[in-house]
């Protein structure tokens, strides 16, 4: 029972598998034919929307060829007519060519007429000129000297009133127009005058202290002298001693020891030089403050450290006994004023006038004339080229800014204030006779007088030799040759006198 019922479960089993199989091949036929079915679909559709895309593509090419063959056809049209437009353009080059090409050649043929005929013009006048000098018997150059000096004997009292009226007019006018700037500027500006010598005193508390300071067979005041460079006078003059030297310097660091050894009392050879070494200091920080003082006071900044301490060594320059670093000052002062009145550059012309006589404070130390040094200062601290040419434009006759004119001016008017200035008695008399020999080294010139301490010339002239306008020449030749080999404060004026005497008797 057991085998039969596991026989007809095997047979179950196998029918079951074999119903199975055959459903799920039936299935497998019906999905394998409707894939086909679906894959055949799709292939169609694709194969139509192939033939839809190919259709569209080539009405896209028609149309694109279309395009072009119609721009290419516009194209060959504009290069048609631009072609004939170059051809019709040439065709007009060639016959204004050929225009000009006949011009030219008429130009030519015209110019070689014009020169033939010179050349017979030329001819006839060299033949007229030769006739003229055979009857005259005189060349063209002799003729043409006595025509000009019978025009120049006719003409020479017009020429001369004419020059004597326009030189008249001329400068009166200028000389109103530049009293009012430089009366304006001056009255604007109030600058004190400190007039140096080449001397020092030192007051004594006693006159016992004299010999303290000469010392023992005179160590104290040989080792003093040859320390400082200066010249101790040791005289009569009670309660004092007089310091002498050229150099301001020397003779301020020989009064500040002095002044400390006499308040010491110890005055011997070591503390002498510590009190030198120490005034030596003092003076230097002074002259640090004397160049910052001058640039506070013409409100100036960014100026090299350096260039500051020896702007402050003017303080102990002196020139024609004025103080220069007083005169700088001034000058800036003036140099700005005048500035604002000529609409001139305010900033270049204080700055210029105040460091135009740098070069002073180096020029016993270094070879050359103070303007050139300056310069060279200036440009040696990086300052601009306006600035540092005023050091060289205060000297020049005929500056080339207007900057340099108003320094120069400037300098003009300091030096020759009432009382900047003042000379010793050997260099006043050698002023006076270089200007008299100036004078005197012109033709013509009969003597000379050089009168108000030097700020005047008298020439007188023998006038069979200089006449009216020859005379006006030799004073402008004077001037000129003053300016040129002369230095002098302020202007000079050059006074030419001639005077004729006839004397005839009635008998």
């Amino acid at each position: 029972m057991d085998t039969l019922n596991f026989v007809i479960s095997a047979i179950a089993i196998l029918g079951g598998f074999a119903i199975g199989y055959f459903v799920r091949k039936y299935i497998a036929k019906r999905e394998i034919e409707g894939a086909e079915a679906k894959a055949e679909h799709l292939i169609n559709e694709a194969k139509n929307k192939q033939k839809e895309y190919l259709l569209q593509a080539k009405d896209k090419a028609i149309k694109i060829i279309d395009d072009a063959k119609r721009e290419e056809q516009q194209r060959r049209g504009e290069l048609l007519h631009l072609q004939q437009r170059l051809e019709k353009r040439e065709s007009i080059f060639d016959q204004k060519l050929l225009d000009l090409e006949n011009k030219q050649q008429k130009l030519l043929d015209r110019a070689k007429e014009i020169e033939e005929v010179k050349e017979k013009i030329n001819r006839i006048r060299d033949e007229q000129l030769q006739k003229l000098e055979k009857i005259a018997k005189m060349t063209k150059d002799q003729a043409k000297e006595v025509l000009l000096e019978n025009t120049e004997r006719i003409a020479k009292d017009d020429i001369l009133a004419r020059l004597r009226k326009i030189q008249n007019e001329g400068q009166d006018e200028i000389d109103k127009k530049a009293k009012e700037i430089l009366s304006l500027s001056i009255q604007r500006c109030s600058t004190s005058h400190a007039q140096e010598i080449a001397t020092t005193t030192v007051d004594l508390p006693s006159d016992e202290m004299k010999g303290r300071i000469i010392g023992r067979e005179g160590r104290n005041i040989r080792a003093i002298e040859q320390l400082t460079g200066v010249e101790i006078v040791v005289d009569d003059t009670p309660m004092a001693i007089t310091i002498s030297g050229f150099s301001p310097i020397r003779r301020h660091v020989a009064k500040r020891a002095l002044d400390s050894l006499i308040s010491d009392g110890r005055i011997h050879p070591g503390r002498i030089e510590e009190a030198i070494e120490n005034a030596k200091k003092e003076i230097a920080l002074e002259i640090k403050k004397a160049g910052e003082d001058a640039l506070y006071e013409m409100g100036i900044t960014g100026i090299d450290p350096k260039l500051v301490q020896i702007l402050g060594r003017l303080k102990f320059r002196t020139s024609y006994g004025h103080n220069v670093l007083l005169h700088s000052l001034e000058v800036a002062h003036l140099a700005g004023l005048l500035a604002e009145e000529l609409k001139a550059d305010v900033t270049i012309c204080k700055k210029g006038g105040l460091f135009h006589d740098i070069g002073k404070a180096v020029d016993h130390e270094v070879k050359g004339g103070h303007p050139e040094i300056g310069y060279d200062i200036m440009k040696k601290f990086n300052m601009p080229e306006d600035i540092a040419y005023m050091c060289i434009a205060h000297h020049e006759d005929n500056p080339k800014t207007l900057e340099g004119i108003i320094v120069k001016v400037a300098d003009a008017i300091s030096g020759a204030r009432p009382g900047a200035r003042k000379d010793t008695y050997e260099r006043y008399l050698q002023r006076l006779e270089e200007l008299e020999n100036v004078a005197n080294a012109f033709a013509g010139v009969q003597k000379s007088y050089a009168i108000q301490a030097g700020r005047e010339v008298r020439v007188f002239v023998v006038p069979e030799q200089i006449d009216d306008l020859e005379a006006a020449k030799l004073a402008q030749n004077i001037a000129h040759k003053i300016e040129e080999e002369l230095k002098y404060p302020g202007e000079i004026k050059v006074n030419v006198i001639r005077e004729m005497r006839i004397t005839e008797y009635a008998r």
